[in-house]
């Protein structure tokens, strides 16, 4: 059985787990951060964060699944694929 078929939904794909952990590292850590930011760099921490895995399950939705694999990975995808755990 390969990788491809025993992926039902973008929830099991390896980058979107990761990208949904960055995210959440992402609201713990601005949480931190001076009340002064709130509406300047911590929204826009939070925002980038949380495109990362958004994109990837929009895309799977318009493209369905032999598209999100026959398509080329992103850097962001690359960046959090050669992460460690």
């Amino acid at each position: 059985m390969t990788r491809e078929s025993r992926i039902k939904s973008y929830r099991d794909l390896l980058v979107w787990q990761k990208g949904m952990a960055m995210a959440k590292q992402v609201y713990c850590t601005t949480r931190s951060f001076p009340d002064d930011e709130r509406f300047g760099l911590i929204g826009q921490m939070r925002r980038a964060a949380v495109s990362i895995p958004s994109n990837i399950a929009e895309g799977q939705a318009r493209q369905g699944e032999r598209s999100l694999f026959s398509s080329s990975p992103t850097p962001s995808a690359l960046w959090l694929n050669s992460t460690p755990n």
